[in-house]
């Protein structure tokens, strides 16, 4: 079988080693199928690809797909669907990760022990593979420099969902200066837990942002919900009324913080931990500030895909 796989000598992370220490992974905490497939995905190592996109939405995943010049395998299991192919002489993988930064813990993990764990040994590997992952995305803008169809990077992620906190070296891959200026202009609730700060990949981030003229770069906040950890009110009262207000206004070292999404920080923050690269870019489907939206933004959607394809 062909070896996809390119692989650097490891090093060791700040927080001790991507593995924790440990060599050997017991059937309760690595999960492999009868088949030979992890878990969730129902992937097979041979069938990831060094370079990942990743989409919330499994139907996303044809529609990137539909760029590519060959498909290798289109596996399938709940929400998450991939595709392997490529595209200009690059082997990609297009997987969708549904909603949330809970389902980034799985597809993160999972990719991972992929990529760098021996399914017949249940060990580490001794080289490490590093995979470069693009999170393709929509969010809500929270600036006046972001109307409908702006394309954010997500130069760095403050998670509101506090994923990265149950992980040790959290502190070492996390921006805690701009946690802490930002959790004291808001004056974050403690009822809330404690946000993170994730820095993006910075060559990464640096490539799919081009010659800049067709992406904006900003902070992006990860939230846990799409409706009260947004700022959305419908029936429910919102406790804290004014976040948004604060949010909106909060800056630090020349960056703003420009939209909302549900994913980005987790991305970042584990790709941090696994020694991944990695990067979100999203396309802006509502203002908050102007109190618009465009539902129908599915189409429009496919240039950003196809600007992704280029530059990855």
């Amino acid at each position: 079988m062909k070896d996809y796989h390119t692989e650097k000598q490891s090093t060791p992370l700040p927080c001790g080693g991507a593995g924790g220490g440990s060599s050997f992974f017991p059937e309760s905490e690595l999960i492999i199928n009868p088949d030979g497939t992890i878990f969730h995905l129902h992937l097979l190592p041979e069938q990831l690809a060094d370079k990942v996109i990743l989409v919330g939405d499994p139907g996303r995943v044809a529609l990137v797909a539909s760029h590519f010049d060959s498909i290798e395998c289109t596996v399938e299991s709940r929400e998450f669907k991939t595709i392997t192919g490529t595209y200009k002489g690059k082997r990609i993988s297009a997987l969708s990760t549904g909603i949330g930064c809970d389902n980034i813990d799985i597809v993160m993990n999972e990719l991972d022990a992929l990529a760098n764990i021996d399914f017949t040994t249940r060990s580490e590997k001794p080289n490490h593979r590093t995979l470069e992952l693009v999170r393709i995305g929509t969010c809500g803008g929270l600036q006046p420099d972001t109307p409908i169809g702006t394309f954010i990077l997500s130069e760095k992620s403050i998670g509101f969902d506090g994923l990265l906190n149950f992980y040790t070296g959290r502190d070492q891959v996390c921006d805690l200066a701009l946690e802490k200026a930002f959790k004291q202009h808001v004056d974050w609730p403690s009822s809330m837990g404690n946000p993170y700060v994730a820095p993006a990949d910075t060559e990464l981030t640096t490539r799919i942002a081009g010659d800049g003229s067709d992406t904006v770069r900003g902070i992006t906040i990860a939230c846990g919900g799409f409706f009260g950890p947004q700022g959305r009110k419908l029936r429910i009262p919102l406790a804290h009324p004014t976040l948004n207000e604060k949010i909106m206004s909060f800056a630090h070292e020349g960056l703003h913080i420009t939209n909302f999404e549900m994913e980005s920080s987790a991305l970042a923050g584990l790709s941090l931990l696994l020694e991944h690269k990695a990067t979100t870019v999203c396309m802006v489907i509502a203002n908050r500030l102007a109190k618009e939206a465009n539902a129908n933004y599915k189409t429009s959607i496919d240039t950003l895909i196809s600007l992704v394809l280029e530059r990855i």
